[in-house]
């Protein structure tokens, strides 16, 4: 009897083995997912960070010197003796003319201009809690005022010049060529900047959240929201973050935080953002800048900033606009925020490949002063559950955790085109049910069986034991 115990006790360890074998994919994978699910997973938490600063202008009324102009005219008229030089060719003498030397043609007027005038200051974000709060850099918020006057001044002057260029067309009956109008772009921004101060009256900010939403079509919508500022640190050198919280939303896609504190130097990293010269790119459809931007690196080194505290190196590609992009390990999990570049001494543009981000511990001292708790929502639970069974070809599981996800969050970004395309992938018959699912009742009998005769066979083996031995 024991020993028929033992055996049911043996086939029954060998039996939970098998279907925990079988069941174990689909599990999560501690190792890393693939580049394409982990901006699959991240990207509908990536957020736009938009500061609008509005003031009124006053700019003084820059006019052409018209004796100094009439006698450059004059000469270029003189040059031309055979008649052998065209129109376009003066012109083009008379625009570089003043291209070298702009005070000597131009000069400021008592009158002003006065306009009203928005501007824009764009960084990128990502959500820690599906309640609405989110995490950027202090100085896509809070820009210096240097940089807020320089931004007025080329959007007052872009309008302004455009003005006089036309009257300069209109007067001169001609078509400037493209190269012609960059020339006096570059005059009159000149110009302007030397003669004309800007003045600024009754600047005012407001910060938005832009984040993207799935309306069941093939287009993404994005919605904006006033974002209040819970916490903020200083630009840099300073500790460059800031938490930012959107009110009347639940259930948003939301960025997991990794529980390791130290990247190893070497690890691949992935940075999600909105760049500028993607977002602004004028080969690009105006819905494409809803879309965020991947780059992948390693991490080169972990420094010591200035300021004392630490900062990690990458060759991922960032540009303006990547302020404040969440930098993601392997497994999807951020590891640090995306903050500031390295400059060419010889040119002052960025320098490809040495960029710079603030490392958890840092952040983590924001997030800890002002009591938020960082977690996945219950929609990026079960979205990234479904993302899992998709990109292991289970589309029937992954379908039924897409349609939950529906339920928790009809909006969530790509759910309705990732819906779409497991129904599309099992009409194919590209389903990976797993052997276990299809043939369970076979493999429950088989088992059932193949127990049944090792009891008989014990049983039998112990009977005959039993009658050889001796009495």
């Amino acid at each position: 009897m024991l020993s028929n115990m033992r055996a049911g006790r043996i086939i029954a360890r060998s039996l939970i083995g098998f279907f925990i074998g079988l069941f174990i994919s689909g599990g999560s994978n501690a190792q890393g997912i693939s580049v394409e699910e982990n901006y699959a997973r991240n990207a509908p938490g990536i957020a736009m960070v938009q500061a609008v600063y509005s003031a009124t202008v006053y700019a003084n009324k820059v006019a052409v010197n018209e004796p100094t102009f009439n006698r450059l005219v004059d000469s270029v008229k003189r040059l031309d003796h055979g008649g052998g030089l065209s129109g376009e060719q003066k012109l083009d003498i008379v625009i570089r003319e003043l291209y070298a030397n702009p005070i000597r043609y131009f000069s400021p007027t008592t009158e002003y201009y006065t306009q009203q005038h928005r501007v824009l200051s764009n960084g990128t974000g990502f959500f820690i809690t599906g309640e609405g709060h989110l995490i950027t850099n202090c100085h896509v918020i809070e820009r210096d005022s240097a940089f807020i006057r320089r931004k007025f001044l080329l959007s007052t002057f872009q309008e302004v010049t455009d003005a006089n260029i036309n009257a300069l067309e209109s007067a001169w009956q001609m078509t400037l060529s493209e190269e012609q109008r960059n020339l006096l772009y570059d005059v009159y921004s000149f110009v302007y900047s030397r003669m004309s101060p800007l003045v600024l009256n009754n600047l005012r900010k407001e910060l938005n959240v832009l984040y993207r939403i799935d309306n069941g079509d093939e287009h993404m919508a994005r919605i904006k929201k006033p974002a209040e500022v819970l916490i903020k640190g200083k630009a840099m050198p300073g500790k460059d973050v800031a938490i930012l919280k959107i009110n009347d939303v639940r259930n948003l896609p939301v960025l997991r935080i990794s529980n390791s504190t130290q990247p190893r130097i070497g690890s691949r990293v992935l940075v999600l953002g909105f760049p500028e010269p993607a977002g602004n790119n004028v080969f690009l459809a105006l819905d494409a800048a809803t879309e965020p931007t991947l780059t992948s690196g390693v991490v080169s080194a972990v420094k010591k900033s200035v300021g004392g505290w630490p900062v990690i190196q990458m060759d991922a590609l960032i540009a303006h606009g990547s302020s404040g992009s969440p930098v993601c390990d392997e497994k999807g999990d951020v590891i640090g925020l995306a903050t500031f570049g390295s400059l060419e001494q010889r040119t002052g543009t960025l320098a490809s490949g040495f960029n710079f981000a603030i490392p958890l511990p840092v952040i983590q001292e924001f997030i800890d002063s002002v009591k938020v708790k960082p977690r996945v929502s219950h929609a990026s639970q079960v979205f990234n559950q479904g993302l899992q069974f998709f990109y292991q070809s289970y589309y029937r599981k992954a379908l039924s955790k897409f349609k939950e996800v529906l339920n928790i969050n009809g909006n969530y970004p790509g759910v309705h085109l990732l819906i779409t395309e497991c129904e599309k992938r099992m009409a194919a018959g590209g389903d990976r049910q797993s052997f276990i699912e299809k043939n369970f009742f076979r493999i429950i009998a088989f088992a059932l069986v193949i127990g049944g005769v090792y009891i008989i066979y014990r049983q039998r083996r112990q009977l005959r034991l039993s009658k050889e031995m001796p009495s």
